[in-house]
């Protein structure tokens, strides 16, 4: 059995680093028959993380298509209301008679006209 020196340790170390810059980590660890298992695994991972950014994406347009909607509920009761409110026969007469028109409700119920 051999004696481990601390000179050893840090050759193994440097050793380890410059086979990780190379690429040759795992094969030197005689894991290179697992490959295809570690490719996929990497593989399951990153569909996971693009899924998940995919899903905090459409969630974060939710929200803002949330705050768009609310806002535009406001601006639709609004309108309706002034609607409402234009529509009534008293203000509709009194608004003409503010413009200066001689337009007033009919007196009599309108005739049917045959042909």
């Amino acid at each position: 059995m051999k004696t481990w020196k601390i000179a050893d340790i840090g050759l193994f170390f440097k050793n380890s680093f410059l086979a990780i810059l190379k690429g040759e980590f795992l094969l030197r660890l005689n894991i290179g028959r697992y490959f295809i298992h570690i490719a996929y695994t990497f593989l399951l991972f990153g569909l996971i993380i693009w899924f998940s950014l995919m899903i905090e994406t459409t969630m974060s347009k939710v929200e803002k298509n949330k705050a768009v909607l609310k806002e535009l509920e406001i601006v639709h009761s609004q309108k309706v209301f002034e609607v409402v409110d234009v529509s009534r026969r008293s203000s509709v007469e009194q608004m003409l008679g503010e413009m200066g028109s001689k337009v007033k409700e009919a007196d009599k119920p309108a005739t049917v006209v045959k042909r």
